[in-house]
């Protein structure tokens, strides 16, 4: 099996990325994380991508203040060189001009820390909780020129529990984030997502059956069927 080759794009710990180099350890896994490159020399996932043997760059956005096409531009090379098809932002915290997007449009995916289209951009688990909603999540997607408004692969919904602050409500939605995100990577770069009509389709994929609740209703409460 010829596996996809990405890159994944990161701006400091990694975690989904970790994420994602455990996925592609498995040799049947459909891709294959061909380069880890961030914008800061400091991100401590480098050091986690290095130590598992997968290759490793530095562009630095600070050394390309004002000219974001040439620093896009230095990023593209990186990647070109380490043939990647593929890219997954993983904690990468530079938007993107149209112009790369759409020259990526249909390869590059992104999770995001938040039910989409609820509370797109930062500090999204302080805005859950003072909006006062009783689920939270996070939502895989397909980039786009619109800052997280591409066609959404997969989403998981958490509850927000009682005491819940941003960062109790942030790691239960992290546990989530690390066991879609690998999942829709692999759809991509398998071939098996399709746009139709503006909205994102998974060939072979069952959809999840049920309903999540918060708060139970008590039984009473429930009508007989």
């Amino acid at each position: 099996m010829t596996r996809a080759r990405v890159a994944v794009l990161i701006s400091g710990r990694g975690s989904n990325m970790a994420a994602l180099l455990a996925a592609a350890e498995d040799p049947a896994y459909p891709a294959e994380i061909a380069l880890v490159l961030s914008n800061r020399a400091d991100a401590a996932g480098l050091a986690h991508a290095a130590a598992r043997g997968v290759p490793t760059a530095v562009v630095e956005s600070r050394a390309y203040r004002g000219d974001r096409a040439a620093f896009e531009a230095a990023m593209e090379a990186e990647i070109a060189r380490h043939g990647a098809r593929i890219i997954a932002l993983a904690g990468f915290m530079r938007v993107l001009t149209e112009g790369f997007v759409t020259r990526w449009e249909g390869r590059m995916i992104n999770v995001h820390p938040s039910l989409l289209p609820a509370f797109p951009g930062l500090d999204t688990h302080e805005r859950a909780l003072a909006a006062g909603v009783r689920l939270h999540g996070c939502t895989v997607h397909l980039v786009t020129a619109g800052v997280d408004e591409g066609p959404i692969l997969a989403q998981a919904a958490v509850p927000v529990l009682p005491g819940d602050d941003a960062a109790s409500l942030a790691a239960r939605v992290l546990d989530q984030e690390h066991r879609i995100y690998p999942a829709a990577l692999g759809w991509l770069a398998a071939g098996r997502v399709r746009l139709a009509d503006g909205r994102a389709r998974v060939d072979g994929v069952a959809p999840a059956s049920g309903a999540l609740l918060n708060p139970l209703p008590s039984a009473a409460a429930v009508p007989k069927r």
